[in-house]
């Protein structure tokens, strides 16, 4: 899918191709000598003119490809791709090649490899805005999610924001999408199907968020995004209206969800004694929540901190560590990009050079003005002493000049006397 292609080169006419696709298929078939063959079928048809019933009987014949050798395949399908693509039953025929395709090459180990090349042809000899497309992409995701092939149309998906659009896909139909990529990311291992849930839940809007499938995938990315040891943004959930209504449909998720939103260890360690079980039930790693809330704790404390300086006590009552493991905790936070600093073991503190926020509110924009104020006061004073300075430079020139200039004023009248 990475190369627009449009073009299939195929010789011969239209009546020449049926009967040499045709003659191939009964020779796949098997058909003995004295048998009706698909050839003789379709030979009155040609010659009436009936296209479209020659093209519905060639497409429901091809099933027998599943039999063709290896390296006859790909051609074959090319030739029956090449017929279809101009017929007004398209729509229909496609549906019948692509559920073809869905079994893989018999007696082949690159069956799956085979059917995703050529279902990649179809999808790009149709056209950019062809809704087809949508449907040939669900049967490449099924293919690929049923055989182990993720790591094949991965690339691919950084197309994908592009190719909905081009579609013109409705709502239902690429929240649908986006699930199922996600569902396949998942299931190959790899993290980015948070990424398209998060998608996927952004296209509810405020009166379908209390819906089950808005809820379902509400659930499952607040899951994701605390049980992921890696994902330490919330901010992005907490703003989305399904999330939202989980306070009121799943009231104890949403309380925990809220913890690593805005909250602290303290928060999360009653949460589990008022709880007792709650995480394992809900298939939540008590572990990776644990540490996850300890760094996003010390990334809260460092940004509250005054003067950017973070006393190891503080650490330690905020954390709930003993004071020999605040180093270590110090470097995670640091190795997580939460927070850039030093440790000061003279002083017993952490100096803050910078530090993210979980949430970025009002308090965040007053203290992000705060700091523009006092960037600017310093830009002025900076200013004010570049100018006195300058000030001094260019009136000690002047002074120089002007007793340079008396100098050789005294010194030319002298020698004006001496005449």
């Amino acid at each position: 899918m990475a190369a627009t292609v449009n073009t299939l080169l195929v010789e011969g006419s239209f009546d020449d191709q049926v009967i040499e696709l045709a003659d191939y298929f009964d020779t796949l078939k098997g058909v003995k000598e004295g048998e009706a063959t698909l050839s003789q079928e379709l030979q009155p048809m040609l010659e009436k003119g009936e296209k479209e019933d020659v093209m519905e009987k060639l497409v429901e014949a091809s099933s027998v490809l599943s039999q063709a050798p290896e390296k006859e395949y790909i051609p074959a399908y090319n030739l029956l791709v090449h017929l279809i693509r101009t017929s007004p039953l398209l729509p229909s025929l496609l549906d019948t090649v692509t559920a073809n395709l869905a079994i893989p090459l018999k007696n082949s180990q690159n069956g799956a490899t085979l059917s995703l090349t050529i279902l990649t042809t179809i999808f790009n000899i149709l056209s950019p805005e062809s809704s087809l497309r949508s449907e040939v992409f669900r049967s490449i995701v099924d293919i690929v999610d049923k055989n182990g092939l993720y790591d094949a149309l991965k690339p691919q998906l950084k197309s994908l924001d592009r190719w909905l659009q081009e579609w013109d896909a409705g709502v239902e139909d690429t929240r649908e999408i986006l699930v199922n990529i996600a569902n396949v990311a998942e299931r190959a291992g790899d993290n980015q199907f948070y990424e398209f849930l998060l998608q996927a839940l952004q296209r509810f809007p405020a009166d379908e968020a209390d819906e089950d499938e808005a809820r379902e995938i509400a659930i499952r990315a607040i899951k994701a995004a605390i049980t992921l040891p890696h994902h330490m943004e919330f901010s992005d959930l907490a703003v989305l209206e399904p999330v939202k209504a989980l306070s009121a449909t799943d009231p104890d998720l949403y309380a925990f969800f809220e913890i690593f939103a805005a909250g602290e260890f303290q928060d999360l360690e009653e949460f589990k004694e008022e709880r007792e079980g709650w995480l394992e039930e809900n298939g939540i790693d008590d572990a990776v929540a644990t540490r996850k809330m300890r760094l996003l704790t010390l990334t809260a404390l460092a940004a509250s901190a005054q003067d950017r300086s973070l006393p190891y006590s503080r650490i330690v009552a905020g954390l709930h560590i003993p004071a020999e493991d605040v180093e270590l905790w110090v470097i995670d936070v640091i190795r997580a990009g939460l927070v850039e600093g030093k440790l000061s073991q003279l002083t017993q503190n952490f100096l803050i050079h910078r530090v993210s926020y979980r949430t970025f509110n009002k308090e965040q924009w007053e203290e992000v003005q705060q700091r523009l104020e006092t960037w600017k006061d310093s830009l002025r004073s900076i200013l004010e002493v570049v100018g006195q300075a300058r000030r001094q430079v260019e009136n000690q020139s002047e002074k120089e000049k002007t007793a340079a200039e008396r100098v050789l004023q005294q010194s030319g009248d002298g020698v004006l006397g001496e005449a």
